[in-house]
């Protein structure tokens, strides 16, 4: 017994020994584990971080949307035809121009200008002419074109002191004009063309222009309307080439009636302007 009781702290003293170096090593490696957790999510961390700065940046180097695809009219495209006829004249003949589009807002004829996108109109080409008509739309433009071929006159072998009233009246023809006008009309300018075309191969006659008119009307007012009858004849053959020298006018009024009857066809014959030799 005393034995027992006098080994007793010694073996209390070497109890606890034991005890002391668990705990020891039991903070040691809780301290390790706790380290190497942090290890752990430091390094969890650092590659969540990257991976996110390389997804941003893939983000951002993402390829633009391809552009719309280019818009198309659906319009008909249009179309056009013009003709001439006939298509050969002497110059300053009468051609009727006919063309028709379809599909077409904007129509124009060289020469001409703006037209109606269908229509007709009268022309007095004095020299061989291509009438090219352009056609626009909304779905494009086209073309067409109509030829007029001019035969040049024939020369005249008069001398100028062989011209007598009877041949210079089978050369040069008389125009005529509408009611209460003195506008040179369509038709009158062929005849203007072959006059100044005799008249130039023969630079060295003169002419006096008379302006007449129908019965209807005060005498003053056909006095002057007269006047602007011969002045606008006069002046179609000065467009045409011959010296304004070379042309006197003189107004009749209704003085002087070609034709007596009463009625248009007779007054019509009265409303013109008269070429004479002017000796």
């Amino acid at each position: 017994m005393g034995g027992d009781w006098g080994s007793y702290p010694a073996l209390v003293q070497m109890n606890e020994r034991p005890v002391s170096g668990r705990k020891n090593i039991t903070e040691d490696t809780v301290q390790i584990e706790v380290r190497r957790s942090f290890r752990g999510n430091s390094l969890i961390f650092a590659i969540a971080v990257t991976s996110l700065f390389v997804v941003a940046g893939c983000k951002k180097k993402a390829a633009p949307p391809p552009p719309p695809p280019p818009v198309t009219s659906t319009a008909p495209a249009p179309t056009a035809t013009i003709s001439a006829t006939p298509s050969v004249v002497n110059a300053g003949g009468s051609v009727v121009l006919a063309w028709r589009t379809t599909d077409a807002t904007d129509v124009s004829i060289d020469g001409i200008g703006s037209v109606p996108t269908s229509g007709t109109r009268t022309v007095n080409p004095t020299e061989s002419t291509n009438y090219h008509l352009v056609a626009k739309g909304e779905g494009g433009s086209t073309d067409a074109t109509a030829r007029v071929t001019v035969n040049a006159p024939a020369p005249s072998n008069l001398s100028e002191s062989e011209v007598t009233d009877a041949i210079f009246h089978q050369n040069v023809k008389d125009v005529f004009f509408d009611y209460d006008s003195y506008d040179i009309r369509s038709d009158a300018q062929a005849t203007i063309s072959q006059d100044a075309n005799f008249l130039n191969q023969h630079p060295n006659l003169k002419v006096v222009i008379g302006g007449y008119c129908d019965e209807r009307g005060s005498t003053e007012y056909n006095l002057a309307l007269g006047e602007n009858r011969a002045n606008a004849a006069k002046q179609a053959l000065v467009t045409a080439g011959v010296s304004p020298e070379r042309l006197r006018t003189v107004s009749y009024g209704k003085e002087k009636q070609f034709c007596t009857e009463h009625d248009e066809s007779c007054w019509q014959l009265n409303r013109r302007a008269q070429f004479s030799l002017d000796k």
